[in-house]
């Protein structure tokens, strides 16, 4: 067993590379639509799929974002957006291996059929069952209120990568009774179906080597980051260092 310390910047490249390697994925970008809704972690995805394909030229990370959690001397809406939204690039669309540039999940959603996926990130992680729920702004549910459509209308499937640094403790079902109460001020809170992808299962699919959760914390640029605990073969070890050791290093996100 080897241990190792990621920050949430290291989860995210580790989610977003494993993610080219996912099957539906990569079935999606060989014959079908894959959507990368914008959000921070899908970002990291973005680009190492876009790279994979062979068409990261022009795509950026900073402002792949419909809303934020920033300190309190960064602006914000009440909601968590950016003051100024005039950057926003859109989407990532992928249409049989082609990047659609320009195009948002809005454009394309009542085309999307079985076969297609959609990535969409996520606020909230339960852990221990492997569910997910996202903070609502928007008045009409956002991007996951279209994105649903697809997904319990036509079978789309939905794979949500989120950072273990956003898990919580509590029952999702109740806590969104709570936070969509008349009575409430702030987000709504939207458990969602679909794929739970996080750093364990980043490491379990490029190496085959199972990851634990059994600490978290830091200082000093390391707030939020989170230790695993790896088990596996000696090969699957070596590869997990091989993974790792280079995305330790990887910066904080920047706007």
């Amino acid at each position: 067993m080897k241990q190792y310390v990621l920050t949430p910047a290291a989860g995210k490249r580790l989610i977003g590379k494993a993610l080219v390697d996912h099957h539906a994925v990569t079935s999606a970008l060989n014959s079908g639509t894959l959507v990368i809704v914008a959000g921070t972690t899908n970002g990291y995805a973005a680009e190492e799929i876009l790279a994979y394909i062979g068409q990261g030229e022009g795509f950026s990370r900073k402002k792949f974002f419909r809303g934020v959690t920033l300190p309190p001397h960064r602006p914000t809406t009440d909601t968590g957006r950016l003051s100024d939204e005039s950057e926003f690039p859109g989407d990532v669309v992928i249409t049989n291996g082609t990047w659609q540039k320009g195009k948002t999940i809005f454009d394309v959603v009542e085309d999307l059929k079985k076969g297609d996926v959609i990535l969409k990130g996520a606020n909230a992680l339960d852990l221990a069952c492997q569910r997910a729920a996202l903070l609502i702004g928007h008045p009409q549910a956002g991007t996951i209120g279209v994105a649903l459509q697809a997904v319990l209308g036509r079978r789309v499937q939905l794979i949500l990568p989120v950072g273990l640094e956003k898990r919580i403790d509590g029952d999702l079902d109740q806590i969104a009774q709570q936070m969509n109460a008349p009575s409430t001020s702030g987000p709504r809170f939207w458990p969602v179906p679909g794929e739970v992808f996080t750093e364990l299962d980043a490491i379990a699919l490029l190496t085959g080597a199972k990851a634990e959760l059994i600490a978290s914390g830091g200082v000093c640029g390391a707030e939020g980051s989170v230790w695993l605990a790896v088990s596996g073969t000696e090969d699957q070890l070596k590869d997990v260092d091989e993974l790792i050791k280079p995305i330790i290093p990887e910066p904080p996100f920047e706007l």
